[in-house]
């Protein structure tokens, strides 16, 4: 099963916020939606689960327009966090897995297992109120999975994460889209995106700029990445070769970007007529680069 979203439009009064995005997420597979801010990304999650009144466009599920018993095998997690603040935490994720159409002691069993996967087995009896900020998107993210969704729509999900947390959040999202999930997230954590999954869809202004496999839209990209790493460089020094651009330099190494057309043999036989060259490599853009070639043209 596949879900579709085919060209869709979307206008808040004067703000064009979906201008004809169409991109496609495989069950099994997991997808990084990425974008700038007010790009159309929380616009797109939310059409999918109806909140969203389309102008035009389709939302499919198996190439059929999406119904409301599809929709109950689907889980969200939105970015505005919507659990009851006052409701005891395993009590309220047993209750959503109830409104997905579970029985109340599988349930019950579901929600005890996944708040201990997320770390809060400790806090299953506490209030959602009670919990930091972190915890309620533990708790968030749990309500989402309990009833084993086929489609996992996540928006910033990895948000106010601390590093362990992060690391137990993308082996859970793996586990999912491994068990036959379709996961579609979106993140500003563009390295970490590029670590674990396979591809994405990047918007800008409401228009998908590019979708599809990171490795080959990298190799696709017209930038190349060049690292130097340069012993005893004069401060300052850089390559005077058109179409180079300094990314940054770090405690002496060079990151470089240039265009497809650049000889990167002349990059470095100019870094070893000014210093000791002890590390030299060409490839690809980094994911993070590529984002910035897209959507900064």
């Amino acid at each position: 099963m596949t879900l579709t979203l085919s060209d869709l439009q979307k206008r808040f009064g004067s703000i064009q916020a979906l201008d004809g995005c169409t991109f496609s997420v495989e069950r099994g597979r997991m997808v990084g939606f990425l974008g700038p801010n007010g790009a159309g990304k929380t616009t797109t999650m939310r059409s999918i689960f109806g909140l969203v009144e389309l102008d035009r466009g389709e939302t499919l599920w198996n190439d059929a327009p999406i119904r409301p018993e599809d929709r109950l095998r689907f889980g969200y997690m939105p970015e505005e966090r919507g659990l009851y603040p006052r409701m005891p935490v395993g009590e309220h994720v047993a209750y959503l897995g109830r409104l997905h159409g579970m029985g109340a002691g599988a349930a019950r069993t579901a929600a005890s297992d996944w708040l201990a996967r997320l770390g809060l087995a400790d806090r299953a009896a506490a209030k959602v109120e009670e919990l930091s900020h972190g915890n309620q998107q533990r708790a968030q993210l749990a309500a989402a999975l309990v009833h084993e969704p086929d489609l996992l729509v996540l928006d910033e999900p990895f948000a106010g994460l601390d590093p362990l947390a992060v690391r137990t959040l993308a082996g859970l999202l793996r586990a999912e889209a491994a068990r036959g999930a379709a996961v579609l997230f979106s993140s500003h954590q563009l390295d970490l995106v590029e670590e674990i999954c396979e591809g994405v869809a990047i918007v800008d202004h409401g228009r998908v700029v590019a979708t599809g496999n990171i490795d080959e839209l990298k190799r696709r990209s017209q930038r190349r990445r060049i690292t130097l790493q340069l012993l005893d460089a004069p401060a300052g020094w850089r390559p005077e070769i058109r179409g180079v651009e300094l990314i940054e330099r770090r405690n002496g190494d060079l990151h470089l970007s240039a265009g497809t057309d650049v000889d990167p043999h002349r990059v470095l036989a100019q870094a070893e007529q000014t210093a000791q060259v002890v590390g030299f490599a060409y490839g690809p853009p980094t994911l993070s680069e590529l984002f910035v070639e897209l959507v900064a043209t």
